[in-house]
């Protein structure tokens, strides 16, 4: 259906390889009968080549732009607004192209918040954060908006400090990784689990706990090594692609105007998931 009128809206990471946006927004386009007036791709970009998108989405007037690791932060430099969300936030992960007039959002926070609520009521828990990153910066905004105390947990405490300081969190470095036995809920916002570290996990095993609510924004593969390792030990644990569902119905509301179809994307979503785990993939735990 695609033709000379069909905007198009990119997703931007480094990796892209895994993403399941441009599956999930196509399929929505599909179920509502406008896949000739939209169409969603992706692109590997490193982090110093995310200016020149940018410049790119304005000449070739892209109607969206969709931020995944590490460009969250990156690309707020370039942008001519920045929603009051995303501000407080600190990360975007959707541009909205306004005739040249580029707009950023957070999403992030709503796909986490949304189903985490499915789980356990936030107000007063206590919630780790492993990671700084953008995913990070949502994380913290979103559970924090809902009453909980948060602990950011990094190994960069520099880095670490500025988003500590903003959501009034702790701070600690991965050292300090056994004081998560006093935690309702543990949420993993790094990349480590998937790509060429698959096989590494932010959390040690010994340190999961039955009580604990495991969430890691990592969605392929299905389960991690954090995942799997915390269901050995009974743990409720909460898979990324609700996440990714969740923040990208609110993206594709935000790029067509249109009410996104949760079946037909979610359809899409679990047919696509590669849900099958390699028993030979995980080697020791990173910290």
């Amino acid at each position: 259906m695609i033709n000379a009128k069909t905007k198009i809206c990119i997703i931007i990471g480094d990796p892209v390889d895994h993403s399941l946006s441009p599956a999930i927004h196509n399929a929505g386009y599909k179920a509502l009968g406008i896949d000739d007036k939209f169409v969603f791709v992706a692109s590997c970009v490193k982090v110093k080549e995310v200016k020149d998108v940018v410049r790119a989405m304005r000449i070739m007037n892209f109607r969206g732009l969709t931020c995944t690791m590490p460009h969250k932060i990156e690309v707020m430099k370039y942008l001519n607004e920045i929603d009051k969300t995303a501000q407080r936030i600190g990360a975007v992960n959707t541009v909205v192209n306004d005739n040249g007039v580029l707009k950023g959002y957070n999403t992030d926070w709503l796909g986490i918040i949304h189903t985490l609520e499915k789980h356990i009521h936030l107000s007063g828990k206590q919630i780790a954060i492993i990671g700084a990153g953008g995913v990070a910066h949502a994380m913290a905004y979103g559970v924090t908006s809902k009453g909980a105390r948060v602990t950011i947990f990094n190994r960069t405490i520099k880095k670490a400090k500025k988003l500590a300081k903003h959501i009034k969190a702790k701070l600690r470095d991965l050292s300090n990784l056994s004081i998560l036995k006093e935690f309702d809920v543990i949420l993993n916002a790094t990349s480590l689990g998937m790509g060429d570290k698959i096989s590494l996990t932010s959390v040690p095993k010994e340190y999961i706990l039955k009580k604990h609510i495991v969430f890691d924004a990592v969605y392929e593969p299905y389960e991690t090594r954090l995942l799997c390792e915390a269901k050995e030990q009974d743990a409720t644990i909460i898979h990324g692609t609700e996440m990714l569902l969740y923040q990208g119905m609110e993206q594709f509301e935000l790029y067509t105007g249109r009410k996104a179809p949760e079946e037909a994307m979610r359809k899409t979503l679990t047919k696509n998931i590669n849900i099958n785990q390699d028993e030979e993939i995980y080697g020791d735990y990173f910290v």
